[in-house]
């Protein structure tokens, strides 16, 4: 009986660095000072030409099964997916468009014929993820 009395303690007593290990140590603050800070202007709006239009307009059949339906103005696209609220991107390039705060972004003419688009996302704003969808056909 002393024997099991002593035992139990001293297997507690070993064990106990172990359960401190579950949680971890918490990160080390950053002490380096802060040199300089990038601050990055909005992008200048690009004007849509007739051709670039006709070439992105149409419905897409994204990978992942969704349908993404582009609609071009002079300096932006709507777009809608689903059944989704619709979106509006801006155009900084010839075939790029990016939403307002920059979480969306779509590519076209993509690939040999042109047909191929490319849009990344942030699902959640609080995450660092971005999700990547492209389309293989356009239908137009």
């Amino acid at each position: 009986m002393r024997i099991s009395s002593v035992l139990l303690p001293a297997a507690l007593f070993l064990l106990a660095p172990a359960s401190g290990a579950q949680t971890g140590p918490y990160p080390q603050n950053d002490t380096a000072p802060i040199t300089t800070v990038v601050v990055s202007a909005a992008a200048k709006p690009f004007r849509i030409r007739q051709e670039q239009a006709r070439q992105i307009a149409g419905t897409y059949d994204l990978v992942n099964g969704w349908h993404l339906k582009v609609r071009p103005g002079t300096r932006t696209i709507d777009t809608k997916i689903d059944q989704q609220q619709p979106m509006r991107l801006l155009a900084v390039g010839p075939y790029k468009f990016v939403s307002g705060d920059g979480r969306v972004t779509m590519e076209f003419n993509l690939g040999e014929s042109g047909d191929d688009m490319l849009m990344t996302y942030a699902p959640d704003p609080r995450l660092a993820d971005m999700v990547v969808i492209s389309s293989s056909v356009a239908q137009r």
